[in-house]
């Protein structure tokens, strides 16, 4: 169904669910042509199908991330470890969310659920928006810190440090949240016949501003700071096994650059040769470090590629929808990009909650070893309690049994004993 640009704006990169975002102090008219000839994507039926899957994927791998990793013992509360922990949190929290907004989109934008599940819906979705990629860029931090400087990091590098570092993350998110919650209702939209869940801006000002402060915030500062660390880190692996050398500074110290680094869950570290004497570089030691060094930085690829190829193409069309609101771009082919690709790109930022604890947690052979752990002790307790049950039954049954050829032997002595004197 195509909706008029004259009526509302479809303006879904400031309201992550809505099909529009009214701004009450600007003009609705728009001088866009009608676009009659752009068939819009048929929204109601794709986008509750991605939201449930990445709802049942997210859910399942974010579940188990956070059993394994509050279980774990005091030795493994590390600092990679809290931030891990805070961030599926943080996609749980979201991902509880989608299903609601899959029934929003499913009914055509008709929000059936009340004010208040607006708002905490539209919370979690902003709050998971900077919470996750806050987290994220922490956790690059981290491994920057634990990989290139090993030893001047262990101080800084303290976990009850990460536990208040994960509360000024969960603040500094919720700051950002913040007016998002105040302007987030639910509005009637008249040409649909239905009572959507949008923001309301006070002013176009407002609008500018939040979605300004979305783009930095939420992806470029976070883009840089990553994309510098793994660099740094990639650089780092790459000299240390002397890739990047020199050919007469191989003569260096046996002595790695880096003595120890934390191998929490989900953060691999390059297999180095653990015997005196040996050099990385001897034959024993090389495929070993050659294939260890290889899935870290394979590792490190796939953060930064995953993280920007989820989020690049949602804050494109953000960008865009900032230069059409500001007249600079006015025509169909950005009419329809802006509607139609908004709630897709989208759900391609949303995939993130289902692909972050595949890349820190089970790519890691420490996170699986446990995982593995905690389901052979499942299944055991289980297979124990069914024994034990089997042995209740048989017990009882046997007991049954005895019992009942006791009552058996006492009816044939009955019978065949005399009932008084002849």
């Amino acid at each position: 169904m195509a909706i008029p640009i004259d009526f509302f704006l479809l303006n879904s990169t400031s309201s992550p669910f809505s099909t529009a975002e009214v701004n009450m102090n600007s003009s609705l008219n728009s001088s866009a042509p009608a676009c009659t000839d752009w068939t819009p994507i048929p929204m109601t039926t794709i986008i509750p199908t991605i939201y449930s899957v990445i709802c049942v994927l997210g859910t399942i791998a974010n579940a188990l991330a956070v059993c394994v990793l509050a279980h774990a013992s005091r030795s493994r509360r590390t600092v990679a470890n809290t931030f891990m922990l805070n961030l599926c949190v943080s996609d749980l929290l979201f991902l509880l969310s989608l299903p609601l907004w899959a029934v929003y989109y499913s009914l055509g934008y008709s929000w059936p659920f009340g004010l208040v599940a607006c708002k905490i819906c539209g919370a979690l979705h902003n709050l998971n928006l900077y919470a996750s990629i806050f987290f994220i860029s922490c956790m690059s931090m981290d491994r920057y810190l634990a990989i290139v400087h090993p030893l001047r990091s262990q101080i800084s590098r303290d976990p009850k440090r990460a536990q208040l570092t994960c509360i000024l993350v969960w603040v500094l998110a919720c700051a950002c949240t913040a007016p998002t919650v105040v302007l987030r209702n639910t509005h009637y939209i008249e040409a649909l016949d239905v009572e959507a869940c949008v923001i309301l801006y006070p002013s176009h000002a407002w609008y500018l501003s939040l979605t300004w402060m979305k783009i930095l915030l939420a992806f470029l500062l976070p883009l840089l700071v990553i994309s510098c660390c793994y660099c740094a880190i990639g650089r780092h692996l790459l000299a240390d096994t002397g890739l990047l050398r020199k050919p007469f500074s191989s003569k260096r110290s046996n002595i790695p650059s880096f003595k120890s680094m934390e191998t929490p869950e989900g953060c691999l570290k390059p297999n180095r040769s653990a015997t005196p004497g040996i050099t990385p570089n001897s034959s024993r030691g090389k495929p070993r470090e050659g294939r260890g060094l290889e899935r870290v930085l394979w590792t490190v690829a796939g953060v930064v590629v995953a993280f920007f190829l989820c989020w690049f193409p949602f804050h494109c069309v953000t960008f865009l929808d900032l230069l059409n609101s500001g007249g600079w771009l006015d025509s169909c082919w950005v009419t329809w990009t802006i509607h139609n690709l908004t709630p897709l790109t989208l759900c391609l930022g949303f995939s993130i909650s289902a692909i972050n604890p595949v890349l820190y947690c089970f790519i890691g052979n420490h996170f699986r070893g446990r995982l593995e752990g905690i389901w052979k002790g499942l299944s055991a307790c289980l297979k124990s309690s069914g024994e034990e049950h089997r042995q209740k039954r048989g017990s009882f049954s046997t007991r049954l049994s005895s019992f009942s050829q006791k009552l058996s032997d006492l009816k044939d002595l009955a019978i065949v004993e005399p009932s008084g004197p002849a």
